[in-house]
Parts: structure tokens; sequence; C-alpha cells
């Protein structure tokens, strides 16, 4: 995958209005993805309407996550495809995990 993929789903992320997407470049950080795509949304309905807009957005290309952990109700969503990992939160939960802080050496795109 390649930026192409990142910014399929960073415009499904904008296109269901999910807050303050931030791109992470951690490929010379981890060897468990290239790019880390963070968002949230303000309730649990639209959590799930983004995360189902990912989804859709993807597989329309033909690329289906490995994996999918989490779901609306515990206010985090993590989409595994493969060199990109997507995690979508709640406000609450964003701000619990502070994944930002976390990969704060990442490059920001």
């Amino acid at each position: 995958m390649d930026i192409k993929e990142v910014n399929l789903i960073k415009a499904a992320l904008e296109d269901k209005k999910a807050n303050d997407i931030k791109v992470l470049d951690v490929s010379e950080l981890t060897t468990i993805c290239d790019y880390m795509i963070i968002a949230d949304a303000s309730n649990i309905n639209l959590l799930d309407t983004i995360v189902d807009a990912v989804y859709d957005t993807m597989a329309k290309n033909e690329i289906f996550p490995k994996m999918t952990e989490g779901n609306k109700n515990s206010g985090w969503v993590l989409m595994d495809y493969n060199d990109i990992i997507v995690q979508l939160f709640n406000s609450d939960m964003r701000s619990f995990y502070d994944l930002e802080r976390i990969w704060c050496d990442a490059k920001e795109i």
C-alpha cells in the first residue's frame, strides 16, 4: 500500500466529518505499519458511520482489513490494513489513550 490508500481513508474520514484527523508516517519508528491514521467522532453513532465509510471505501478498491478490533460501544475501533492502521475513537477515549503523544516522533503528513 502507498499514500494513495492513505488518501482514500483520509477522504472517507473527512466526508463523514471525523474530528482532528492525523496521518502519521511511522515507517522509521516501527515495523508494525508504515502509516497510522488517528481520528475521533463526537458520538457512538458517528463512530459507527465513520468505520463503515472507511471499510466501504477500501472495499470498493478491493482492499480489506486484515483484522478489526473494538466497536462503537467500546469507544475505540482499530482497522488493520497491513501497512496502514486506522485508530478511531470517541472523544473521551482518544484523550485517554493520547496516541499522538506516544507517536510524537512520527512525521505528520
